[in-house]
């Protein structure tokens, strides 16, 4: 007998967050029913707190032993192995698809569903990831890493707005992953909220700086992609939000070097 999307139990969907965000072999563990995979994204912060941390580990014990240069660009890749570059092949399908497509909606959504990586995703990925390694080399190591455990699950709550405001682009049986994330309800939303806004506030606590700034411009940033995304293609995908996590987890980064570097003038 089926399983209902609302029969689900909490810690399947859990799993199922952990499955779907990741290349670690959970499944090996559990087996989810297959419903939990529409409300992977009720987690997806929570998944960050692993992500996140397993990316601000490496980063902070590899600068003990190696040049923070290459600590750093250690830390990226151990993301990047952790979940297979999903977000990064999101973030280049945005940018093929939202540079290359002009203003017509099925152009945009058929070169975004392309395997093939274009000029565009060439270009917004070498930019992202030279602005990610730069911000992070501009902070002391201890502070990077902080930033790091902090900046991923809060990136990953705000982009996790997208689904609320906005309908699916395609049809479901259309999705890349064949999966169409399920709106979320009040009580989750506070439970994203709470695992979102925990590792920054801890942060922000810890360093004493203005969170006025790191709360409001990553949400801006938010807002200017889901205002290009409504009125490209009235919608979003799976690459939409990957693409919106990684910018909003970027201008975090760039926001909160900015008020380190005031702060020392």
């Amino acid at each position: 007998m089926q399983t209902s999307i609302d029969q689900t139990k909490w810690y399947d969907r859990i799993w199922a967050s952990l499955i779907f965000f990741t290349r670690l072999p959970f499944w090996r563990l559990h087996q989810p029913p297959k419903e939990c995979y529409s409300r992977v994204v009720e987690h997806w912060p929570l998944v960050g707190w692993l992500t996140g941390g397993v990316m601000a580990a490496t980063l902070y014990f590899g600068s003990m032993v190696l040049p923070y240069t290459a600590a750093v660009l250690l830390a990226i890749a151990a993301r990047l192995l952790l979940t297979g570059a999903l977000h990064e092949d999101g973030l280049a399908d945005f940018f093929d698809g939202f540079g290359g497509g002009g203003n017509d909606r099925q152009r945009i959504l058929d070169i975004m569903k392309d395997s093939h990586i274009g000029t565009y995703g060439v270009l917004g990925l070498i930019l992202y990831l030279a602005l990610l390694a730069g911000a992070l080399l501009s902070l002391e190591p201890r502070t990077a890493a902080l930033v790091i455990l902090a900046a991923d699950p809060y990136a990953k709550m705000v982009a996790a707005q997208l689904i609320l405001m906005m309908p699916y682009a395609r049809k479901e049986e259309e999705a890349k992953a064949k999966t169409v994330y399920r709106k979320f309800d009040v009580v989750t939303g506070i439970s994203l909220a709470v695992q979102g806004l925990l590792p920054l506030g801890l942060f922000l606590w810890l360093t004493g700086i203005s969170w006025e700034m790191v709360i409001f411009l990553p949400c801006l940033v938010m807002y200017f992609l889901y205002l290009l995304m409504w009125r490209k293609i009235h919608g979003y995908t799976g690459d939409c939000c990957g693409a919106t996590f990684l910018l909003v987890e970027l201008a975090v980064y760039l926001v909160i070097c900015l008020q380190f570097h005031l702060a020392s003038l």
